[in-house]
């Protein structure tokens, strides 16, 4: 199977690393030093379950590598405005695009460029980072990806899915394959959204604000406030007493010192996925009539420094 990887940086370059190495074609669009690294030295991954490197076609253009049976979409979803069109030189006449960006947003956005019923959508579970210029490091050992359908008919997995999940499950990917992508997809953006605006805006690992009995209140009303809009929306989430057992024991387990990808790409003065995160769940609350005040307020806070960051960004 040719898996083209969009975003081959900590998350698509790892997971295009672990394709490659399990014998699977694979291409990686890349750019910069990191494209230079690729081609010269392989990609090297540093992680728990044992370092490696592969060798594998690198290519600025995605035009260069043509059609492929997968494309995976793991840019920040900050990029997708110059990202999204570069997925059609590789899209066949049988190419899903399957998209493990941050939010519930992506799904819809990469339809809008190649049709729903090339979608595959999922969240996945990994803790990476790209070191250096060709080489990732992986902390931890989780390399979950849970995904199906994000269109069309989801009563069931479809067979597309089922190959696609036996092909990770080889590369020793821990692949779930699922009828109905949105749910998946909004049971952790239930979880995520909320840590990465408090935790954003806060400018704190979660330790100080979860310990802290009336932001940990906050925390789990914005957290019944994602829900709300998942549920206005149709998206058959677990039920809420579940479904607040599950994100209390997911922070509960966290190391206090655990910063969000935001807060990270915050600190670093990066730009941050603030419109596919809290903004998003500000937009959709408003559309569905649901108010999300907590949620909006973490917005209004972030909103004003990303637009600050990307127009320094661009005057550098």
């Amino acid at each position: 199977m040719h898996f083209a990887i969009l975003g081959s940086g900590a998350v698509g370059g790892y997971y295009g690393a672990k394709l490659a190495r399990a014998g699977q074609q694979v291409s990686f669009v890349a750019r910069g030093a990191h494209l230079r690294a690729i081609r010269e030295r392989g990609l090297m991954i540093w992680s728990p379950l044992g370092d490696f490197t592969v060798r594998a076609r690198a290519e600025l253009d995605p035009a260069a590598i043509g059609p492929a049976d997968v494309v995976m979409l793991a840019v920040k979803t900050y990029d997708n405005a110059a990202a999204l069109p570069m997925l059609k030189p590789l899209i066949g006449e049988s190419t899903v695009v399957m998209t493990l960006q941050n939010g519930v947003d992506s799904v819809d956005e990469v339809a809008a460029v190649v049709g729903g019923d090339r979608v595959l959508g999922g969240p996945t579970y990994i803790a990476t980072a790209l070191t250096l210029p060709g080489l990732i490091e992986q902390t931890g050992t989780h390399r979950r990806i849970v995904f199906g359908e994000a269109f069309g008919e989801r009563s069931a997995v479809t067979e597309r899915v089922k190959r696609i999940a036996d092909v990770l499950k080889a590369a020793d990917i821990q692949a779930e394959a699922v009828a109905d992508a949105r749910v998946p997809l909004w049971e952790k953006f239930i979880y995520l959204s909320p840590f990465a605006a408090f935790t954003g805006a806060a400018r704190l690992p979660i330790g100080p604000l979860w310990s802290d009995p009336a932001i940990k209140a906050q925390f789990m009303a914005a957290v019944a406030e994602v829900e709300a809009v998942a549920r206005a929306e149709g998206v058959a989430v677990r039920e809420p007493a579940s479904l607040k057992e599950y994100v209390t024991h997911y922070v509960d387990v966290l190391p206090p010192s655990t910063r969000s990808s935001l807060l990270i790409d915050l600190q670093q003065g990066k730009r941050i996925e603030v419109e596919s995160l809290p903004g998003s769940v500000v937009r959709r609350g408003l559309a569905a009539g649901v108010p999300t005040p907590i949620m909006a307020g973490l917005y209004s806070v972030l909103k004003p420094w990303a637009a600050g960051a990307n127009r320094q960004e661009s005057s550098q």
